[in-house]
């Protein structure tokens, strides 16, 4: 490959929200990705940054003590579950009160028609729900986040690929007034973009009320387990393990070999659902019990997660002001710089 054809660096950015315990449907639709894309793994980018999104989660949480004990578990479990503040950036998002001006910046750019079109905001709307301006103004809030950091690449779910959209049209339209600013990302969708489903068959989503915690108490895990929904068909009866959400749970954290054997036994028959929830339950417990050691480990050392996210923080904050001067500089809040090209030129 010729020198000028090497590939420019690569630099991943996502946010999830602190808004609860993570579930199955957070790891396997997002944090397992973030994971796979930190530096030194086999789909790694060059650089990764990964950020628990408080300012977001005002939207919906509003006692401050329950916001600041949900932004400390998902640093915990971040980290237990293999994300390495080594490898990448790990932060809170209000650590870095730049995106908060820069998100000001293309607000200033922002069409209003934009922002009602949006997913949340319409949906909300057409339900005859209330939404405030935070809800409104949350993609702009979200392409600050992404921008701040020069990022190339967003891991998102189908359902968010509107948004990276949105953060597009914003950064085009503020590199079009103002010269090359800004850093235009794409998405990265999930592989495979197939849903986790839930205890009931639906999207796994805690506004179902059908979510199996990633690091629920063994016990409580049973017993939600055993009582997932599946149909009345007689034992005997053969049964297509594909589009069955028991038998895609199972897959999820069942070794390849061990899958196999369970696609062949529903295509028998003969067989109870009880028996495919113990194997599940089982095959869960093994597939997280390295992640719940090091959880035990990270909550009894609250003084090593503080350290991890200060230490984050600078680093985030530092690419992050770099952005933010540029942007400044472009549009003319920064006084002591020239004109910016984009403005010489029309200017003369």
């Amino acid at each position: 490959m010729p020198i000028d054809a090497v590939p420019p660096p690569t630099r991943a950015l996502s946010g999830i929200q602190p808004t609860g315990r993570f579930h199955w449907g957070n790891y396997f639709g997002a944090i397992r990705q973030y994971i796979e894309l930190q530096p030194g793994d086999r789909q790694a980018a060059d650089e990764a940054y990964y950020f628990i999104a408080d300012l977001h989660a005002l939207t919906t949480v509003r006692d401050p003590a329950v916001l600041r004990g949900f932004v400390r578990d998902a640093a915990i479990d971040l980290v237990a579950l293999g994300l390495d503040p080594e490898r990448a950036v790990l932060f809170v998002q209000s650590d870095v009160p730049e995106v908060t001006e820069l998100t000001w910046l293309l607000m200033t750019v922002t069409p209003m028609g934009l922002l009602e079109r949006c997913h949340a905001y319409k949906d909300k709307k057409t339900r005859g729900l209330p939404a405030d301006a935070g809800l409104f103004t949350y993609p702009v809030l979200m392409a600050a986040d992404i921008l701040a950091y020069d990022a190339t690449v967003v891991p998102v779910g189908e359902d968010q690929v509107q948004h990276i959209e949105v953060c597009r049209d914003l950064a085009g339209t503020f590199n079009h007034l103002y010269g090359e600013v800004f850093t235009l990302p794409r998405p990265r969708l999930v592989e495979g973009g197939a849903k986790v489903p839930g205890t009931d068959g639906q999207k796994m989503s805690k506004s179902y009320h059908n979510t199996l915690d990633v690091f629920e108490e063994p016990a409580t895990l049973k017993k939600q387990i055993m009582r997932i929904t599946t149909d009345s068909r007689p034992l005997e009866e053969p049964k297509e393990p594909e589009g069955d959400h028991l038998f895609q749970l199972f897959s999820l954290v069942a070794p390849a070999a061990e899958q196999e054997v369970m696609a062949e036994l529903y295509r028998r028959g003969g067989f109870g659902y009880g028996e495919v929830k113990k194997k599940l339950v089982e095959a869960a417990g093994q597939f997280f019990a390295d992640a719940r050691a090091r959880r035990a480990a990270l909550e009894a050392d609250p003084a090593r997660v503080d350290a991890m996210l200060e230490a984050g923080a600078e680093r985030a904050r530092r690419k992050a002001g770099e952005v933010l001067a540029r942007a400044r500089r472009a549009c003319g809040l920064d006084r002591t710089a020239p004109p910016p090209a984009a403005v010489a030129r029309r200017k003369g």
